[in-house]
């Protein structure tokens, strides 16, 4: 079988999600690079996955991000697919307003959402490129999102919460928009469950203990998501999510009324709109 991708560039691959989706894609065929503050963390991983390549980078630094995807797919211009999954969580109880950080919080919602705004806009002219250069050809964003997004269920993580349903808002506008110009670029969301990676430890979350042990084994969580991008769906869940997502479930209703009004406002405003 042909590798899912031909080149990927995996954005938070030093641990967890990130880390083990490359190894995946790696042991399949697909030729990998990996991304992330932590040099040590990229340089073992290349060791064990030869082909791969690490390049150190730190998404919350807006204004590096432009310079970092030029030189990224200047030497790699055969990147077909970007992988949109770092993310950080942090508790907060907004009952005891004394006890919030909102500087903790503003970083939360910068390394969740607005950093995967400014990779997409950096990205989308290469992919773009990509997707014409031949007649089959297609490019791919595949984001990491959070069943939270969709139902925050876990109130200790409001910020949390709150940048993942931005995160989800945002690409279903998006997606759209390419689809309307005409492009062949996938974004693909997943909707991963409570999962067990670091995103949990007692160094981010000093009330919690052994968090690490909170969710879906990481290897069956990644097996289920790799199944689950071979079928090719624009968007799909993992876990008790699942249902959601089904014919019948809310979200899926929610993206037929989407489909349903865009269609209605595009024509209601077509007049008042000059074309670019």
């Amino acid at each position: 079988m042909a590798p899912l991708y031909k080149k990927t560039l995996v954005i938070g691959a030093t641990s967890g999600i990130g880390e083990a989706l490359a190894a995946r894609l790696h042991a399949e065929g697909t030729c990998v690079i990996v991304t992330g503050r932590r040099k040590h963390r990229l340089d073992a991983f290349v060791a064990k996955h030869p082909g791969s390549s690490g390049v150190v980078v730190d998404i919350t630094k807006f204004d590096d991000i432009p310079s970092f995807v030029a030189s990224v797919t200047q030497q790699h211009p055969d990147i077909d697919s970007v992988v949109l999954n770092a993310g950080i969580q942090r508790p907060f109880n907004f009952a005891k307003p004394e006890t919030v950080d909102l500087s903790t919080f503003a970083e939360e919602f910068n390394t969740n959402y607005v950093s995967f705004v400014h990779l997409v806009k950096a990205f989308l002219p290469h992919l773009q490129r990509v997707s014409k250069d031949a007649e089959d050809a297609e490019a791919h964003l595949v984001f990491i999102n959070a069943s939270l997004a969709l139902v925050p269920t876990l109130t200790r993580t409001p910020g949390y919460n709150a940048s993942k349903a931005a995160l989800h808002s945002f690409i279903v506008n998006v997606r759209q928009q390419i689809k309307d110009a005409g492009y062949k670029i996938r974004f693909v969301e997943v909707f991963p469950p409570a999962v067990q990676t670091e995103i949990h430890d007692t160094k981010h979350q000093p009330d919690m203990i052994n968090g690490h042990e909170i969710g879906m084994p990481l290897g069956l969580y990644t097996e289920r998501m790799y199944e689950g991008l071979q079928k090719g769906d624009e968007q799909f869940a993992i876990g008790h999510a699942e249902e959601w997502l089904n014919e019948d479930g809310f979200e899926a209703t929610r993206a037929k009324l989407f489909e349903q009004g865009h269609v209605t406002i595009k024509g209601a405003l077509a007049k008042y709109v000059k074309s670019a």
